[in-house]
């Protein structure tokens, strides 16, 4: 909505000047509206990283980040990890409100009956080399599905848009699943109806022809709980990427496999497999102490990674859900790796250290969410399409609220010039 307060700005220089008006929301800090800017003034801004720039409106997610609050549609995290389960979070992104019964039971058929991958799509991945990375077969996979399902493709039409939907969460975690057997030379497995979402996603992952999977369900409850933790986050580098690519008009297969893209940088999904290779480095228990003092020498190029987080100034709230479960995983699977001692020392020598304290850099999602994922045996390079796997919910909510906002426009950032003035051509034989 629009506040009956403006911001006038006026450019001393020129006398030009211009009354921008502030829009506020349910929650958060108002925004200035510069769409008559440039018009008025005859100015941009400058804004890297779009720090200070709200990109859109949007219902779907809120985060306080000073606060240490995320709520989806309106639902704290906390109530939702407590209460909910992943495909449940997911059709309440998608739809603004929790599913009632009949409504659960549907979505939840839906999803069931669309995890099938196209049996084309195996021919597909022999094109791959064996040791290709999870995230580049993710990402190419995806892609082409828009080649599979090109009658149904019409983003002008809202049942296209939900089927596109629904396929795109019931299909990604039979895809994630087969990139990982593909890398390991295993054969595809196909999805066991019978199963919920998680239990069927791990059955592909590890199940053999020659024994069943004996699952523990402390395994499937902490993967339920990271991927509604990391089911959306706001406008972040990868949602974003997917709402650009959107704003085209590009279908929406198009739209999550950049997303993927965009996830798969070590400032984004890749952080918690960072942390896993900071503990590598680490080593051993016993030499964390002096990781600790490396990582408070300014000197020192050696990071702690998976402490703090760059939207949270106080703490993540995902993080102080899944550190309990954390616990749980590894003292009910009983894992024996040194890699994890070395993070449940690390985690008590941060939250013990001064330095750390003082700084708020505390073990965030990401910090936990490595540890569970190499409890539970999932490899290093599967850590971002996991990851992705729980992202693709709200990816999809937001590429779908774009196309329901009336006046949405194609995304085109400014920029600051820093070439080279005017010049004149010199024929080759002159230079």
């Amino acid at each position: 909505m629009s506040d009956s307060k403006v911001v006038k700005l006026v450019d001393e220089s020129s006398n030009r000047s211009a009354e921008l008006p502030l829009l506020s929301g349910t929650l958060g800090p108002s925004c200035i509206d510069l769409g008559t800017l440039y018009k008025d003034t005859g100015h941009f801004t400058y804004d890297p990283g779009f720090g200070s720039t709200a990109s859109t409106k949007s219902a779907i997610t809120y985060i306080d980040g000073d606060k240490g609050v995320l709520l989806y549609r309106g639902y704290p995290i906390e109530q939702l990890a407590e209460k909910s389960t992943f495909l449940e979070v997911a059709y309440l992104l998608l739809n603004g409100e929790l599913p009632k019964k009949d409504e659960f039971a549907t979505f939840e058929h839906q999803i069931t009956h669309h995890t099938m991958m196209h049996e084309s799509l195996k021919n597909f991945f022999q094109g791959f080399h064996h040791d290709a990375h999870p995230m580049a077969m993710l990402a190419a996979s995806v892609a082409s599905l828009s080649a599979f399902y090109h009658d149904d493709l019409n983003v002008d039409d809202p049942a296209d848009r939900k089927l596109a939907a629904i396929r795109l969460i019931a299909k990604m975690p039979t895809i994630a699943a087969a990139c990982y057997r593909y890398s390991i030379g295993w054969p595809f497995r196909y999805p066991r109806n019978n199963l919920e979402y998680v239990e069927r996603f791990l059955h592909m992952m590890f199940e053999v022809p020659s024994e069943p999977l004996q699952l523990n369900p402390v395994a499937a409850k902490a993967l339920d709980l990271l991927f509604i933790l990391h089911a959306d986050h706001e406008q972040n580098a990868s949602t974003s990427t997917v709402r650009l690519v959107g704003s085209t008009g590009a279908n929406p297969y198009a739209s999550i496999a950049a997303g993927i893209t965009a996830l798969w940088g070590p400032a984004h999904g890749g952080a918690n497999e960072a942390v896993l290779e900071m503990l590598q480095e680490i080593g051993s228990p016993d030499r964390v102490e002096t990781a600790v003092k490396r990582a408070k020498d300014k000197n020192d190029n050696f990071r702690l990674m998976g402490f703090g987080h760059r939207v949270y100034k106080n703490f993540d709230p995902r993080a102080k859900i899944i550190r309990e479960m954390c616990h749980k995983v590894l003292a009910e699977l009983g894992v024996n790796d040194p890699l994890l001692d070395v993070a449940m020392k690390l985690e008590e020598a941060a939250l013990k250290d001064e330095y750390f304290v003082e700084r708020k850099l505390y073990p965030n999602v990401d910090f936990y969410s490595g540890i569970i994922y190499k409890a539970l045996g999932i490899p290093t390079e599967m850590f971002t399409v996991m990851f992705a796997i729980a992202r693709t919910a709200g990816w999809i909510s937001h590429w779908i609220e774009q196309h329901e906002t009336p006046g949405s426009r194609i995304g085109r950032p400014r920029q600051i010039y820093t070439g080279a003035d005017v010049r004149d051509y010199t024929a080759l034989g002159k230079r």
